[in-house]
C-alpha cells in the first residue's frame, strides 16, 4: 500500500510554490481588465505591467520587449515565422534550422514550409556539434536564416551551447530563438549569457501557474510581422487577447523565488540527482544514463535499462507511488518513439526520465530507491518465471 507520494517529474511541470500561489490568489482579486482605462482597469494593468517588468529583469529584457503568450508552445508557434525581421532587414527568413532533440513545439510548431526546413543531428551525448551547425550555416550562405536551439534538453537535461552557437549564427547574418523552458531557474540564463535572439519559457515549470508563458526580444527592433493572434491589439499588437493578469503575477512571483535561490539549488538537487543515479545503477547495473559525461542541468537524470520497457517501468513506479516520466510529457499522456533519442543515435530507445525541484528532499530519493528495487525485482522474477 502507497503510504506517500513521491513526485520527481518536475520538467514536465513543478508544484505550485507558495509565492506563486499567494501572488495569483491577490491578483485575481483585483477587479478590472487591464485595457480599461477606468480605475479598476488601470489597477489591473498596473499588476500586469509589474509582473512584466520583473521578468524581463530577471533575464536581462526592456519590458517593453517581453509579451505574455499562453506558454512556451505558444511562443515557439510565434516567434518560428519566416517573418521574424530584425537589424533593419528587410526580407524574411528563408531557412530554419532546428536541433534534433528540440521541443515538440518547436520541431512542429514552426510556420516555415517543409522544404525550408532542416533537422541537425545531435552526437551521442545529446550536443548539437558547433561543427555541425558551422557546416549547415555554410551550405545555405546567401540565405537568412533561423536557428532553433534549446538551451537544456527536456528529456536528458543536456546543455547546448547556445552562446557559441549565436556567434556562428549571427556571423552568418541569422537570428537564434531560444527555447529556454527547462533552463530558466535552473541555471543562469539570460539574454547576456545565452545571447539568442529570442527567449521563451513557461510559467508552470518554475512552479508557477499553468497557462502562462512568455517570449521576449533581445532588442528594440526585432519584430514579428505574422502575428498569430489578432484581435484588440493587446502586448502592443503582438498577441491579442486579454492578459491572463492573475497568471502574470504568479509567474513573477515564482521566477523571483527561483532565481533568488538558483546557486543554493543547484548544489542541492545536484547532490539528490547523484544519489537517484546512484540508486539506478546499484538496482540496474546495466542501465545507461544519457548525457552523462555532457554538461547538464542538476536536477534531471534519464536513463534506459536493457530489457526493460520505459513505460512498463515508470507505471510500476506511479502504483509504488513515485511520479516519474517515460520520456516527456508532451502528447496527452501518449508515448512515442523520443525524437530526442533518434536524434542521439538511438531510434527504437526509449528512457526513463527523473527530474528533481524545489520541493525535492532526501526522503523522497530514499522512497525512490526503494520503489525502484522493488519493482526491478518483480519484474526481474516475472521474467524468470516466464
Amino acid at each position: 500500500m502507497v503510504e506517500a507520494r513521491v513526485y520527481l517529474d518536475y520538467n514536465a511541470t513543478a508544484p505550485l510554490r507558495p509565492a506563486a500561489r499567494a501572488a495569483t490568489v491577490a491578483a485575481m482579486e483585483t477587479l478590472g481588465n487591464p485595457s480599461s482605462i477606468h480605475a479598476e482597469g488601470r489597477a489591473a494593468r498596473t499588476l500586469l505591467e509589474e509582473a512584466r517588468a520583473r521578468i524581463a529583469a530577471r533575464i536581462g529584457a526592456a519590458p517593453e520587449n517581453l509579451v505574455f503568450t499562453s506558454g512556451a508552445t505558444e511562443s515557439a508557434n510565434l516567434a518560428l515565422t519566416p517573418e521574424l525581421y530584425a537589424d533593419g532587414m528587410a526580407q524574411p527568413c528563408e531557412a530554419l534550422l532546428i536541433a534534433g532533440g528540440e521541443h515538440p513545439c518547436v520541431l512542429k510548431g514552426s510556420r516555415f514550409p517543409a522544404s525550408a526546413m532542416r533537422t541537425l543531428p545531435l552526437e551521442a551525448e545529446g550536443v548539437l556539434s558547433l561543427e555541425t551547425l558551422a557546416q549547415a550555416l555554410q551550405e545555405q550562405a546567401g540565405m537568412r536564416i533561423m536557428v532553433a536551439l534549446q538551451a537544456a534538453n527536456h528529456e536528458t537535461g543536456v546543455l547546448q551551447p547556445v552562446r557559441e552557437a549565436a556567434e556562428l549564427v549571427h556571423a552568418a547574418g541569422g537570428v537564434l530563438v531560444c527555447d529556454a523552458s527547462q533552463a530558466i531557474g535552473r541555471r543562469e540564463a539570460t539574454f547576456e549569457t545565452l545571447q539568442a535572439d529570442l527567449l521563451f519559457f513557461s510559467s508552470h515549470k518554475l512552479g508557477g501557474p499553468a497557462g502562462a508563458g512568455v517570449l521576449a526580444f533581445a532588442r528594440d527592433d526585432i519584430h514579428i510581422n505574422d502575428v498569430l493572434l489578432r484581435g484588440g491589439g493587446q502586448e502592443s499588437g503582438r498577441r491579442a487577447g486579454t492578459e491572463n493578469v492573475a497568471a502574470a503575477g504568479g509567474f513573477a512571483a515564482a521566477l523571483d523565488e527561483a532565481i533568488r535561490a538558483l546557486a543554493e539549488e543547484a548544489d542541492r538537487l545536484g547532490a539528490l540527482r547523484n544519489e537517484v543515479e546512484a540508486r539506478i545503477l546499484e538496482t540496474m547495473p546495466d542501465a545507461r544514463i544519457l548525457g552523462k559525461g555532457a554538461e547538464r542541468l542538476p536536477n534531471t537524470t534519464a536513463w534506459i535499462a536493457e530489457g526493460f520497457d520505459a513505460r512498463t517501468l515508470a507505471m510500476a513506479l506511479d502504483l509504488e507511488g513515485v511520479a516519474v516520466s517515460p520520456g516527456a510529457a508532451c502528447s496527452s499522456g501518449k508515448t512515442s518513439a523520443s525524437t530526442v533519442l533518434a536524434a542521439m543515435g538511438m531510434r527504437d530507445a526509449a528512457s526513463v526520465r527523473a527530474s528533481l525541484g524545489w520541493r525535492t528532499n532526501a526522503k523522497d530519493v530514499d522512497l525512490f530507491g526503494i520503489a525502484l528495487a522493488r519493482v526491478v525485482a518483480r519484474m526481474r522474477s516475472r521474467r524468470t518465471a516466464a
